[in-house]
């Protein structure tokens, strides 16, 4: 049987991803197919490549800030009026930072990795999904993209609404998948899995200290509820991890983070076993 993991987008809270991926692992779980939008992106690319999850927590502490950029909150007001920005940041350090990450394990392009990997973003141009893999699955191709640089990839599905410029590639401009296709549970399943974990967030309530950022998250939330509600469908279990309010871009909380995804399935592992064997069982 192959288990499957679809991790949903939320900014650098995503690496509680990495959390959960570590608890899987020590209960002896081997994740077959995995896949991600936005931050869920960033962590399954990593995982996907062959870095164990310490090693991408690691990772996100040493490149996180420069991911996320400082300092840059004061350019709003200039956005709203420009017609040469549309984010706060343009995504290249993104995009550089895993192609080197990468580089490492010897791969360059998305269809060079052995896992099977799902990466959905959004073309702003046609308004339509589009779906970046390693492995297109039979008889489908519409959408479909296996010809991209693994930083490519993972900016465009990270390319989140007035933060990060739309990511250009050909005739696409892509942005974070979110909106469309925040957790994808039914691309996991295409991809082969018999069961499929979906683990998610809920977006920090809004109040009158709630940023910008804060406030567009909580509408990209809203808008993809639904669509969300029927990827879950197809999910077997859905972890949902509790996070104390951090921000798109804070960087100040990633081992605590860390802490919450692993402390998510160590606190419903009963549950999560008791699927995993049902769904063996009827495997067989």
């Amino acid at each position: 049987m192959k288990i499957g993991i679809a991790l949903s987008g939320g900014g650098m809270r995503g690496i509680a991803h990495a959390g959960v991926l570590q608890a899987l692992e020590e209960k002896n779980i081997s994740i077959d197919v995995i896949g991600g939008t936005s931050a869920g992106s960033m962590i399954a690319t990593l995982y996907a490549l062959g870095y164990t999850p310490k090693e991408i927590l690691q990772l996100f502490q040493k490149y996180a800030k420069k991911i996320a950029g400082r300092g840059k909150f004061f350019i709003v007001p200039n956005i709203l009026n420009s017609k040469d920005k549309t984010g706060l940041r343009d995504g290249k350090d993104l995009e550089e930072i895993y192609n080197h990450i990468a580089k490492q394990k010897g791969i360059e392009n998305i269809n060079q990795i052995k896992m099977p990997l799902v990466i959905p973003c959004v073309d702003i141009k046609d308004a339509k999904e589009y779906i970046f893999t390693n492995y297109v699955p039979k008889g489908e191709y519409f959408h479909y993209i296996s010809n991209i640089s693994i930083g490519k990839a993972v900016r465009a599905s990270s390319s989140f609404p007035a933060v990060f410029n739309p990511c250009h590639m050909e005739e696409h401009a892509f942005m974070d998948g979110g909106a469309v296709d925040n957790i994808p549970v039914k691309e996991v399943k295409k991809q082969g899995a018999d069961t499929v974990i979906a683990v998610k967030f809920n977006a920090d309530p809004i109040n009158e200290k709630s940023t910008m950022i804060d406030i567009i998250m909580k509408t990209i939330d809203i808008m993809g509820n639904r669509i969300a509600e029927q990827e879950l469908q197809y999910s077997d279990y859905i972890l949902n991890i509790e996070t104390e309010k951090m921000g798109l871009l804070d960087t100040n909380r990633l081992e605590s983070c860390f802490k919450e995804g692993y402390d998510a399935v160590m606190n419903h592992w009963e549950t999560i076993q008791e699927i995993i064997k049902r769904n063996e069982k009827q495997e067989l």
